[in-house]
């Protein structure tokens, strides 16, 4: 199958090896995205503005490719504590309506940040 990569300068580029999406097939794959805007500035004292943020840069990328968030099936979010996946889940809500993705939330030691996000996007009608 083959494999195209998206990329845009509406957010942070990446900082290492890999796209910032992947398109194979009817499918769009996200890589994480952080709290930063599209020079690389880390954005937002508070975790929902860092979650509007990270959410921001990933339907950004998705745009790139055709689609928008609205489009994701699956969702993973890592949070600095799981103390703050009900501000983090007030946010969300906020990107995304019925019916909602389906969605993993994982307790991770991320530096510098309190969230990271990738998804995957069904490009199909």
């Amino acid at each position: 199958m083959p494999r195209s990569p998206i990329r845009t300068d509406s957010a942070p580029q990446p900082s290492g090896a890999y796209s910032q999406a992947l398109k194979a097939g009817d499918f769009l794959f996200l890589s994480g995205q952080g709290p930063f805007d599209a020079e690389g500035n880390r954005v937002g004292e508070t975790v929902a503005d860092q979650v509007r943020q990270t959410l921001t840069n990933l339907d950004q990328v998705a745009r790139a490719a055709g689609a928008t968030l609205q489009d994701a099936v699956r969702v993973i979010a890592y949070l600095s504590s799981l103390e703050l996946f009900d501000e983090y889940d007030a946010v969300y809500r906020e990107f995304f309506t019925e019916p909602f993705p389906s969605r993993s939330t994982i307790q991770s030691d991320l530096i510098g940040m309190d969230i990271e996000i990738d998804a995957i996007i069904w490009l199909g009608d």
